[in-house]
């Protein structure tokens, strides 16, 4: 049986949530209700898994906060012992416009803080992700602050067919791999 394992990046905590640069845990969150899993508490993250025709879907969200998620990638992979080509890592990205998602066999980090870490825990950059669009409408020097904040009224709208096609994204990946999912999604 197949096994892959799919990471939303994003922070735990109260504050976090509805947060922008907590979208990788929304999808996961929202692709784990769809499947009727619960998420517990696993070694350096919150844990869940399911079935879907012959797969194993493993989805996990550190625990370790956002520029610490290496740690929990590297340890799952290994103890479930899945291929670093079944990874697949969902995280914001403020270089796409709001709602827009990119899937990629790999890449640089980009500046992001999460994929930063896991590059180097994993040693390696090459593994699947998908970035989520998040916008970039903050002034010079509030990067920070922007990613940490919640979403608009009008974001929070229209959120619902956005996560929609991340999850199918998700979906398609652990079926026809990236080149695929490129394709169809990008």
């Amino acid at each position: 049986m197949e096994k892959y394992l799919v990471v939303g990046l994003g922070n735990l905590g109260l504050e976090y949530i509805n947060t922008r640069h907590n979208i990788g845990f929304d999808i996961v969150d929202s692709l784990a209700k769809k499947h009727s899993v619960d998420f517990i508490v696993k070694k350096h993250a919150m844990f869940t898994s399911f079935r879907l025709r012959g797969r194993t879907i493993n989805l996990l969200k550190p625990s370790t906060f956002m520029n610490l998620s290496g740690k929990a990638v590297l340890y799952h992979l290994n103890l479930n012992k899945i291929k670093s080509s079944n990874l697949f890592i969902i995280t914001d990205d403020l270089n796409l416009p709001f709602g827009t998602i990119r899937c990629r066999r790999s890449g640089s980090a980009g500046g992001h803080n999460g994929h930063k870490d896991i590059i180097e825990k994993l040693e390696t950059s090459n593994y699947s992700r998908l970035k989520f669009g998040i916008g970039n409408s903050f002034l010079k020097g509030t990067q920070s602050n922007y990613v940490l904040s919640k979403w608009s009224l009008k974001e929070k709208e229209c959120m619902g067919p956005f996560i929609e096609k991340s999850i199918a994204a998700v979906i398609n990946f652990c079926f026809l791999g990236i080149d695929d999912t490129m394709k169809k999604f990008n």
